[in-house]
């Protein structure tokens, strides 16, 4: 439950992310559930109520990249309560907006997919639709069933164009074995984010999507051809663009110092971001069925009957603090790629701040990077 205040105070936060740097010596005003302004400590009238939070302060968490969540996966079914579970599910981990994922399947499930997003437009925590598939490279699918692999086709671009119309923010992935640059210019004229993924191509194809107006890259290293020393594969183009490029952080499915490396070497800033492509076993049970196979966790990871990996167990949260804790990135950018630059991509940068937003919307993060919701913390010390 959000904690209401009646009269405005002040929290003074160790520190405070404001969506571009992370700050010390700041406050922000609370009054009824919202936030309002910040300003320096100084600068709080003298006469108002000032409290001092142990922790950081930040907007909740994006993650661009969602299957499932609270035992629900959208690619088992397509509808409003599947979506709502699972926004309800990754906000009790602190990622207050997710974008739903529905990856390659038949072409009804995708239908019901975009009728789901349609009804569903407006609620609390749905940031659009990603369409993973299923115009990607059968030869790196991943988990994904290659009888459900096909070409580019029109239908696709009509669903786009239903989304893109009702206002709703898209985000295709798709591989350059099975789309043209022109399909991609089609796409992209829509207003929607193309993601290059799922693809064994070369650097060079992977270029002409990019020219074509492709503009991100779909869970870096996973399912893509790799980066060699004459042949900088479909990975070693997406570091060196200036694409948006997303990246898992669970230690299972990119080892940190390759994560590090990718970080590192980026040529324009802020263009990478975490994203948990979790499955329904985050806030749910251990174990699902997807395409009628069994899926289980083993170890912190998530396997098929075979123990190969399949599919993502972890929150932005756990993410959040491996990426400062085991892969050595600097808190503040750590917190762009899970905060900020998902909403750059998204064209909604407001929702990097944590000012004059709903108090449930905002994050205070212990010094272990462990999250409490604002409001939940606020109503254990007033």
């Amino acid at each position: 439950m959000c904690a209401t205040l009646a009269a405005p105070i002040w929290i003074a936060p160790d520190a405070l992310f404001d969506g571009q740097r992370l700050r010390q010596g700041m406050a922000l005003a609370v009054t009824g559930a919202r936030t309002g302004d910040l300003r320096a400590r100084a600068q709080v009238p003298a006469d108002a109520r000032l409290v001092k939070v142990a922790g950081t302060v930040c907007a909740g968490f994006l993650d661009l990249q969602v299957n499932g969540g609270g035992d629900a996966l959208l690619n088992n079914d397509q509808s409003v309560t599947t979506l709502a579970r699972m926004a309800a599910a990754h906000r009790r981990f602190g990622t207050v907006g997710i974008l739903p994922t529905v990856i390659t399947d038949a072409p009804e499930v995708l239908e019901r997919a975009v009728e789901a997003a349609l009804a569903a437009q407006g609620s609390q925590g749905l940031l659009g639709l990603h369409i993973e598939g299923p115009h990607i490279s059968v030869a790196r699918r991943g988990t994904h069933l290659a009888q459900y692999v096909r070409p580019f086709e029109p239908q696709t671009l009509a669903h786009i164009q239903r989304l893109r119309a009702a206002e709703i923010f898209v985000k295709i992935t798709l591989a350059p074995e099975s789309t043209t640059p022109a399909q991609v210019a089609q796409i992209v004229e829509t207003g929607a984010v193309v993601s290059i993924g799922h693809s064994d191509a070369t650097a060079e194809q992977v270029r002409a999507l990019l020219d074509a107006g492709a503009s991100c890259f779909t869970h870096l290293f996973n399912a893509m051809s790799p980066m060699l020393n004459r042949a900088a594969g479909v990975t070693g183009a997406g570091i060196n663009s200036a694409a948006y490029v997303g990246i898992i952080c669970d230690g299972h499915h990119v080892a940190d110092e390759m994560l590090g490396l990718a970080i590192r070497a980026r040529p324009v800033p802020g263009r990478m971001f975490l994203v948990s492509d979790a499955m329904s076993t985050v806030g749910g049970s251990p174990s699902f069925t997807l395409y009628g196979q069994h899926l289980h966790l083993e170890a912190g990871r998530l396997v098929n009957a075979e123990g190969s990996l399949a599919g993502a167990h972890i929150t932005m949260a756990e993410g959040l603090a491996r990426l400062i804790k085991n892969v050595g990135i600097a808190p503040e950018q750590a917190l762009d790629m899970a905060i900020s630059a998902p909403a750059r991509l998204l064209g909604r940068d407001a929702l990097a701040s944590p000012c004059a937003r709903a108090l449930e919307d905002v994050l205070l993060l212990a010094t272990d990077w462990s999250v409490t919701p604002l409001a939940t913390a606020l109503t254990e010390i007033i």
